[in-house]
């Protein structure tokens, strides 16, 4: 498809056949020609077609081939007249990270790395079809998909600080366990605190370089201090729900005389029972998510209080990726209640917005993007410049170049576990096909996904952070 350049970060499809709105990719010429090379820009241009939408159909420079939506895409619809969409949000609702901040030293962790890996590992159930070590009723599952991470710090997974700094305080409202089905139950009653596998992880981190030294201050970061990241979602639960309003959504499409260039784009008007279904549905699994990292959270304060006593493990901040949330934006100078989508994107709202945290309102909301395994991680700050063009979103991470089996393909022969060994980073992973997977080549440069959304001016740089140990699934 045909790119305007505006300027060096910004590349506008115009709109043709039945695009509603242009499309709008952030992106320098070497991710452009990433996303031209995949003809992402179909997808972004499919999206354009969806009822309601409004401003652009929008895709971050981490942007790639997903289920109907990119992943890497954001898109935001009028509540009165638009759509929810299914492959919008995406199978893993609310996959998410959560930033933790230790009080300690590189050096003192460093020394016990292998014992703090090796704890983890255990604490933590990993790898595809795990299961957990919560036992809950279906009733008391049930509490968990209204009240997310609440359930978790009630029932003594957590402290209640911590539901102050996560977003949504990991609770999203409108959410009705009526709507899962039986089967979305089966698959997600043995997986609360499991981490799963692909590009989930733990990792433990450290600050390698602070950009703004009085920001990262609020934040509690120090170049040198170690860090920790949880990358998680909704395991098996989300995916059954996302299956599961995907066939209902293909049946609404034709009920409600929804035309679209692409049947993964299956959705249902906002305001229609099924789409009022799948978002109490969809709430239901992002709370699970949120449920998901907090007990997680707490296995991990145990991990590192069993070795080092004097640990402090604050969370800094939780963002979801995958998820369509109920916001209000200006639209042609008016507000307006809309729908946002945001598919591997990350919300970045600016200084002074209602929906931060009291703790960070003055200086912006955290935005979390982890690297892979091995490479940084960064926490940035939303700005008024993603909140006019953006509706207040940015990257997620370093997002895909390969698939996974042209990566395994490059892999083969190599060992990946040592070239990260030689990086002074040790891994633990469920199997190696995982690290094969997942290695750093199989990835965008992160580096150059994060310079693009700073000289966008969507989002700004604090701090990045360098692994140096790391767990998979």
């Amino acid at each position: 498809m045909d790119f305007k350049q505006i300027d060096s970060t910004r590349w506008i499809l115009e709109k043709s056949g039945g695009m509603r709105v242009p499309g709008l990719i952030y992106a320098d010429k070497e991710l452009i020609g990433h996303i031209e090379r995949d003809n992402v820009a179909a997808q972004v241009a499919n999206v354009a077609h969806l009822p309601g939408i409004v401003g652009y159909s929008l895709g971050m420079p981490d942007i790639h081939w997903g289920y109907g939506f990119p992943i890497g895409g954001v898109a935001a619809m009028k509540m009165s007249n638009g759509v929810i969409s299914p492959g919008g949000v995406g199978y893993d609702i609310n996959c998410g990270v959560r930033m933790l901040r230790t009080g300690l030293k590189k050096e003192e962790v460093r020394a016990k790395i292998d014992k703090l890996l090796d704890s983890i590992y255990e604490n933590v159930p990993c790898g595809v079809g795990s299961k957990g070590k919560l036992r809950l009723s279906k009733n008391q599952l049930q509490e968990v998909l209204v009240k997310g991470a609440k359930w978790m710090v009630e029932n003594g997974f957590g402290e209640s600080r911590d539901l102050g700094v996560l977003e949504e305080n990991g609770q999203l409202p409108g959410a009705d366990p009526s709507k899962i089905s039986k089967r979305a139950f089966e698959r997600g009653a043995p997986q609360l605190g499991t981490l799963g596998a692909g590009n989930h992880f733990l990792e433990v981190q450290f600050v390698e370089k602070v950009y703004n030294p009085a920001i990262a201050e609020v934040f509690g970061l120090h170049e040198g201090e170690v860090t920790f990241m949880i990358h998680t979602g909704s395991r098996g639960f989300g995916h059954q729900v996302c299956d599961d309003y995907l066939r209902v959504c293909e049946h609404a499409i034709e009920r409600y005389h929804i035309h679209l260039p692409d049947k993964e784009l299956s959705c249902a008007p906002l305001n229609s029972k099924e789409g009022r279904d799948y978002f109490a549905a969809m709430a239901c699994a992002a709370n699970f998510a949120w449920a998901n990292r907090q007990c997680i959270t707490h296995w991990i304060r145990e991990s590192f209080m069993s070795l080092f006593s004097n640990a402090k493990l604050e969370i800094i901040y939780d963002v979801a990726h995958n998820i369509a949330k109920i916001e209000k934006h200006i639209v042609e100078d008016k507000e307006e209640e809309l729908c946002v989508h945001r598919k591997g994107a990350t919300r970045a709202f600016p200084p002074g917005h209602p929906s931060i945290p009291e703790v960070y309102r003055d200086v912006g909301q955290p935005v979390l993007i982890p690297g892979d395994m091995g490479t940084s991680s960064y926490i940035l700050i939303g700005t008024n410049i993603a909140l006019k063009e953006t509706f207040g979103s940015t990257c997620h991470g370093a997002g895909r170049r390969l698939s996974r089996h042209k990566a395994i393909k490059m892999a083969r022969g190599r060992s990946i576990d040592k070239e990260l060994l030689n990086k002074d980073i040790r891994v633990r992973a469920k199997s190696y096909r995982t690290l094969m997977e997942e290695m750093s080549d199989a990835y965008k440069d992160i580096d150059k996904v994060v310079s693009v959304v700073e000289r966008a001016g969507i989002s700004k740089k604090i701090a990045r952070m360098r692994p140096f140990g790391v767990i998979k699934g």
